[in-house]
């Protein structure tokens, strides 16, 4: 469960990254410079990968702790070797 603070975080970062994505949208019907939309499409994907770290570290910070403490770590640990795994390909 996110906390309150890092939850509005994700949020505005998703928010901001939806307003790319609409400019991005308008900028190829527009038949924008390819540069410009690239620079755009590669500001979007920071955004994601930004909320998406705040993401796994509260999952870490909170849900993780918590099967620590709980003598439940496997499944948390093979959840989290998964993600490490899609993030090295």
């Amino acid at each position: 469960m996110m906390q309150s603070k890092e939850k509005k975080q994700v949020l505005n970062l998703f928010k901001t990254a939806r307003g790319q994505m609409d400019g991005i949208i308008r900028m190829i019907e527009e038949d924008r410079y390819c540069i410009d939309i690239s620079n755009q499409i590669s500001a979007v994907q920071a955004l994601l990968k930004k909320s998406n770290l705040l993401v796994l570290k509260q999952h870490l910070e909170h849900c993780v702790k918590e099967a620590f403490l709980e003598g439940k770590e496997d499944e948390k640990i093979e959840e989290i070797i998964m993600i490490l795994e899609k993030y090295m390909k």
